[in-house]
């Protein structure tokens, strides 16, 4: 593998070990919003690659990426990054985080030699894993740019992870293309809880595009413009991972289509992730499927 291979989208953030807790029970999966983004690229058939951190007993996921094209540029550390995700209600947007392990912070030297992609995805867990180093580099390769704040939101307070202020938002969003960010973590930068307003605020520091997910879909803001688009999930046995797939499939979409149309694409294909744990592994037949039953209506 070269780096210099014109990737459509790469991948930046570190796999999570992840620990689900629901009221059905309790599941354990391969996470990170690296792995849910750019299984859902994989699955449009695009050409992408991952810089990750992991243990190397969690190599598994390396071969995961690779089964399904994915160009995978590991750092192996001492531990993976372990995740304990709870939900006390069916209501996905209500959960508590804790972290035991992590794996560190992933340096601009690890993006040397990626030349000629076209767009890049931060999907982080937490502060500190990506840093505005890392996203200055980036914009000096002239990419299309997407980040979750939820990688920036998120503090880590020995084992709890939990939302603190972002004191350098307003400077990391000026470099900043498509921004998602979760209804919940929107009301809490922005303090508003009308997501019409919250995208608003989010797109007057910079971003030229937001995408909001919600429990019922997602609103996107551009070029002035709001779009909505509604999950069709037919049963939610996989709500993490919900947001990284979603901004993964608006990015690779948006090298081709407007943003409406991305918003479908991600809409419909984030709805069948939903339906199961883990990354999407469904066809791309299966997301036209969807869109022409329920979005072209």
């Amino acid at each position: 593998m070269t780096k210099n291979a014109n990737y459509d989208v790469v991948c930046i953030g570190n796999y999570t070990k992840d620990t689900i807790v629901t009221p059905a029970g309790v599941e354990y999966t391969d996470g990170g919003a690296v792995n849910y983004a750019s299984h859902a690229i994989a699955g449009l058939g695009l050409k992408v690659a991952v810089v990750t951190h992991l243990s190397k007993e969690d190599s598994r996921v390396v071969d995961a990426c690779k089964d399904v094209g994915i160009d995978c540029y590991p750092t192996f550390t001492e531990y993976s990054t372990l995740m304990k995700l709870e939900y006390p209600t069916v209501n996905p947007d209500i959960r508590t985080l804790t972290v035991e392990h992590t794996a560190g912070s992933i340096a601009p030297s690890e993006l040397v030699g990626f030349n000629g992609i076209k767009s890049a995805v931060i999907g982080t867990s937490l502060r500190g894993e990506v840093g505005l180093d890392v996203i200055k580099t980036l914009k000096e390769k002239q990419v299309l740019l997407g980040a979750d704040v939820q990688g920036f939101v998120r503090v880590l307070d020995g084992v709890n992870l939990g939302k603190q202020p972002w004191e350098e938002m307003e400077e990391t969003l000026a470099y900043i293309d498509i921004l998602k960010s979760d209804a919940v973590e929107a009301e809490f930068l922005t303090g508003e809880s009308d997501i019409y307003k919250a995208a608003r605020i989010f797109a007057e520091m910079g971003p030229e595009e937001v995408v909001l997910t919600h429990k019922d879909g997602l609103l996107i803001l551009a070029n002035g413009q709001y779009f909505e688009m509604e999950f069709y999930p037919e049963q939610l046995k996989g709500r993490s991972g919900r947001g990284d797939t979603c901004l993964g499939t608006y990015i690779a979409m948006r090298l081709t289509k407007p943003p409406e149309e991305a918003g479908i694409w991600a809409a419909a294909l984030t709805s069948l992730k939903m339906e199961k744990q883990g990354p999407f592994t469904r066809t791309i037949d299966d997301v036209r499927d969807l869109i022409d039953r329920k979005y072209r209506q």
